[in-house]
């Protein structure tokens, strides 16, 4: 006798442990697959509003205007600007407060940058260990699905006089479905993970050069402002109009 070997079959038939084990593998699929694809979305943004301020930054505008331009309304979109912005407006606050010491003023920049730094990171890594986990734990789910549906096909037959590979291959078919559910769930996972990785490190590194490069500016700017009388007049924002940034 013909026996229906199908998926949806196997499914089906399936033992209740053993279709709860893969509805949540699908789900955790399902879930996995919209984080991969906000990701994708994401990360390209990130990549272009950076690169659009980076251009920006070296086309020779002041730091002014580009501060100016990182505090219209809505704020700065790029993630590299909003550091950018945190630097500038430390430093900018020091020299109100007529802070004079140039390594102070750049180490309150630079902790200003770092500490806004992370927070980008912390929201561009968003998601990025929910991914890791479907990666690693998917398959053992799996596997605990298929272990319980093999044990579940031998108590059955345990009561039949004579047993064959027909009357024992639906059992075992349906068990190993939930592994390779499975491994759908994670073989995705694993590589959006470690393609994700990779570009967020480089956006790390490229905004930690960019305050690296940002600092020297400031660096270069700093010296010849301490250096001015105190009661020299200022521009707007707290810097000394004979020394214009940059």
């Amino acid at each position: 006798m013909n026996q229906d070997l199908s998926i949806l079959h196997l499914v089906l038939e399936a033992s209740v442990v053993v279709q709860l084990v893969m509805a949540i593998l699908l789900g955790v699929s399902l879930a996995s697959w919209s984080v991969i694809f906000g990701k994708v979305i994401g990360l390209k943004r990130i990549r272009q509003d950076n690169d659009s301020f980076d251009q920006a930054f070296w086309a020779g505008r002041t730091l002014q205007e580009l501060f100016q331009d990182a505090s219209r309304e809505g704020g700065p979109r790029a993630p590299q600007e909003r550091i950018f912005a945190a630097g500038m407006r430390e430093f900018m606050k020091q020299r109100e407060r007529r802070v004079t010491d140039v390594p102070s003023l750049l180490d309150g920049a630079r902790r200003a940058m770092r500490a806004s730094y992370q927070r980008e990171m912390d929201v561009i890594e968003a998601r990025l260990d929910f991914l890791g986990s479907v990666g690693s734990v998917s398959p053992y789910i799996g596997l605990f699905g298929t272990v319980w549906g093999i044990m579940h096909a031998f108590t059955g037959l345990s009561n039949m006089q004579q047993v064959t590979l027909a009357t024992v291959a639906p059992g075992i078919a349906e068990a190993l479905v939930a592994t390779a559910i499975g491994l759908f769930a994670a073989i995705p996972a694993v590589l959006a993970y470690n393609r994700f990785a990779r570009d967020i490190d480089r956006i790390a590194i490229q905004m930690e050069s960019f305050m690296e490069e940002f600092s020297n500016i400031l660096a270069r700017n700093a010296a010849p402002l301490a250096a001015a009388p105190v009661a020299q007049p200022t521009v707007p924002g707290g810097l000394p109009g004979a020394h214009p940034m940059r």
